[in-house]
């Protein structure tokens, strides 16, 4: 995985604001939707996603700036800091002894060396590192033990997960499935954005080791393009034919939303391209508020009308031509 900020192409001063904005821009010229024949703008759409996953994370972010983790979320193995032989001139942490090495593998109360249990080196690597030793450590993210715990950590499950329009606003669970055959019911949350990365933790592969965490299922959420309306931030946008007669006198037409039908009421003169506002009834947002649908009006005439035809060609015969 590169440098998160690379991938973005951010600077590491940049504000959540323009780390957005960068991500957005990518997943949208990424999309798998827009580039379904193109598997290098998948993958580029992948590790967009991973990048955003750090660094639109505050927390995960300075860890990241911390050098705690690396750019797909690990822990990365600290070891000893600075150069050199951390033991001294002899090489050994272990002092003079017996052995090539200074040491004299024996077990407990000198026993033979395939008596030592393996407990005998954890202790010593977790003083070593600065690990602490006093009994489990649960989510211990430091030294030796932090490091045991991530390689034991079982693999990740990757999914890419389509939804409905239909389905953000719903409080009905989603299913994912993944490329080994896995399938989660998964409840979207409030104010889910296409390209999403949804981090279900402990879902993934188990550990190879017994005790160990399993890995966690990660699931990108694609909008599917709607038949009706366009996308604008949490805002829906939708065009709505309105009858001649309607537009000249003034009525209601019926816009279809995501919720239902809901009828219009239109004022007299009303021109193609005026926009009304209907609240509540865009995408959910953070919080559970929901966004707006903008309905833009398009006049449509009427199929052969024989009658307005000639009322018009009789006006126009009464009035002098423009121009």
């Amino acid at each position: 995985m590169r440098d998160p900020y690379s991938v973005l192409g951010v600077a590491k001063t940049a504000s959540e604001k323009e780390i957005k904005s960068a991500f957005r821009k990518l997943a949208k010229s990424y999309h798998p939707d827009a580039n379904s024949s193109d598997p290098k703008a998948a993958a580029r759409f992948n590790e967009a996603n991973q990048a955003y996953e750090i660094l639109g994370d505050k927390d995960k972010r300075a860890q990241y700036d911390r050098g705690e983790i690396d750019g797909e979320g690990k822990p990365k193995f600290q070891g000893f800091s600075g150069g050199g032989n951390p033991f001294g001139a002899g090489g050994s942490p272990f002092g003079g002894g017996a052995g090539r090495g200074g040491f004299d593998f024996r077990g407990p109360r000198g026993g033979p060396a395939d008596a030592a249990p393996e407990s005998m080196f954890s202790d010593f690597f977790e003083q070593a590192f600065g690990g602490r030793r006093a009994g489990p450590q649960p989510g211990a993210g430091g030294g030796f033990a932090g490091a045991r715990s991530a390689a034991s950590k079982g693999e990740d499950l990757k999914a890419t997960l389509k939804v409905r329009l239909e389905d953000v606003i719903s409080d009905e669970k989603v299913e994912a499935v993944f490329p080994s055959g896995k399938r989660l019911a998964i409840a979207l949350p409030a104010g889910v954005e296409d390209g999403q990365v949804i981090r279900l933790k402990g879902q993934g592969q188990p550990s190879p080791f017994d005790g160990g965490p399993a890995g966690d299922a990660l699931v990108t959420i694609v909008f599917v393009p709607h038949a009706r309306f366009r996308v604008e931030g949490r805002d829906l946008l939708v065009d709505a034919p309105v009858p001649l007669r309607e537009a000249v006198l003034g009525g209601k037409v019926t816009v279809e939303t995501l919720d239902g039908r809901i009828a219009l009421s239109i004022p007299p003169w009303t021109n193609s391209g005026k926009t009304f506002r209907l609240k509540g009834k865009g995408l959910t947002k953070k919080g559970g508020a929901r966004g707006d649908i903008l309905v833009s009006t398009r006049i449509m005439l009427p199929e052969e009308d024989r009658d307005l035809e000639a009322f018009l060609r009789e006006r126009a015969e009464r009035e002098p031509a423009a121009g």
